[in-house]
């Protein structure tokens, strides 16, 4: 798999995985631009993630996620996504056409060490549910929308930099 010279690479995957860590390290490394939806997020409505979630609530901040992201342009950049992008089709549609879509995985026991209880992160989680139920959730998501998965939890950040490169061709 190759792209283009106009295509990004966006990272999904758990809280945890490393998207907001690999993003900036791979863009670096590709002398590209990084670009973080939580971020974006956060700078339109002018409040921290877990605020507008708490004010919102989970079913809501998925419906503006989606809005943020399914109107994102960007070219020769990195993008590291929300972890509940992969509940909006549009959403994932869009990040198809920007580029190349690669899974950070980790396994649950990472996850649940990595995170804590997700108190304070923006992480949605529906009414009944489980973190375990939420991660067990989105994996089969996480994989139909990837093009490449790279297990974030076996490698350092910098092999886990060359293992994308290596997976896209770059």
């Amino acid at each position: 798999m190759t792209l283009n010279d106009s295509s990004c690479i966006i990272l999904i995957g758990m809280a945890g995985a490393g998207k907001s860590t690999l993003a900036p390290l791979l863009a670096q490394r590709l002398d590209w631009e990084h670009m973080d939806t939580d971020r974006l997020i956060e700078s339109w409505f002018g409040r921290p993630l877990q605020g507008i979630l708490d004010g919102c609530g989970p079913d809501k901040f998925l419906k503006l996620e989606e809005q943020v992201v399914s109107r994102l342009a960007a070219a020769r950049c990195v993008v590291s996504t929300g972890g509940s992008v992969v509940y909006s089709q549009l959403a994932v549609n869009r990040l198809r056409m920007l580029g190349s879509i690669v899974h950070l995985h980790i396994s649950l026991p990472t996850f649940l060490d990595r995170v804590g209880k997700a108190d304070d992160r923006g992480f949605v989680v529906r009414p009944g549910l489980s973190l375990e139920d939420v991660y067990n959730e989105r994996q089969p998501l996480y994989q139909a929308a990837a093009d490449l998965t790279v297990a974030t939890d076996s490698c350092a950040p910098d092999e886990c930099v060359d293992q994308i490169i290596s997976g896209l061709s770059l």
